[in-house]
């Protein structure tokens, strides 16, 4: 009994130190990676995992075009048919949130964040929060995030 709570413990603390929820669905992850090599991993694990990249966005590039500085700051744009689609039936709605995102960046403080909106916060926002698919897409984008900030030992 004792270990289970030790353990319970354990999670809560990890949970916090390495998740914030932040403002209206958006999910926060600490990275121990630059933020080049931390979006560089999310994209090989979609990749492998059969999902299509759409588009890589690199909004501290854009800035610099336009005579300004940024910290790091990256959109990833990708997904599936196969996950997107039985989304959409939910509440066709769901596609202005479509495809799913991920963002990358480097706070005042030098921490590289990993984020993306959480689907079954998309599913309550379009009204559909019984929607199994998007239950499907949060633990997707969670397993996902969490292979690419893994820390191998």
């Amino acid at each position: 009994m004792k270990q289970i709570s030790i353990l319970l413990i354990l999670c809560f603390v990890l949970i916090s130190t390495s998740t914030v929820w932040a403002a209206d669905g958006l999910i926060s992850l600490k990275s121990s990676y630059s933020p080049e090599e931390t979006m560089n991993r999310f994209e090989a694990i979609a990749k492998k995992k059969g999902l299509n990249i759409f588009a890589r966005i690199n909004h501290t590039a854009g800035a610099a075009k336009i005579g300004k500085t940024l910290r790091p700051t990256e959109v990833l744009i990708f997904g599936n048919p196969q996950g997107g689609t039985p989304f959409i039936e939910c509440a066709q709605t769901v596609g202005i949130d479509l495809p799913l995102k991920v963002l990358v960046w480097e706070d005042a403080t030098g921490q590289v964040w990993l984020g993306y909106n959480d689907p079954l916060y998309l599913a309550t926002r379009h009204g559909v929060s019984q929607c199994p698919p998007a239950g499907k897409l949060s633990k997707a984008l969670a397993g996902l995030s969490a292979a690419a900030l893994m820390v191998a030992k």
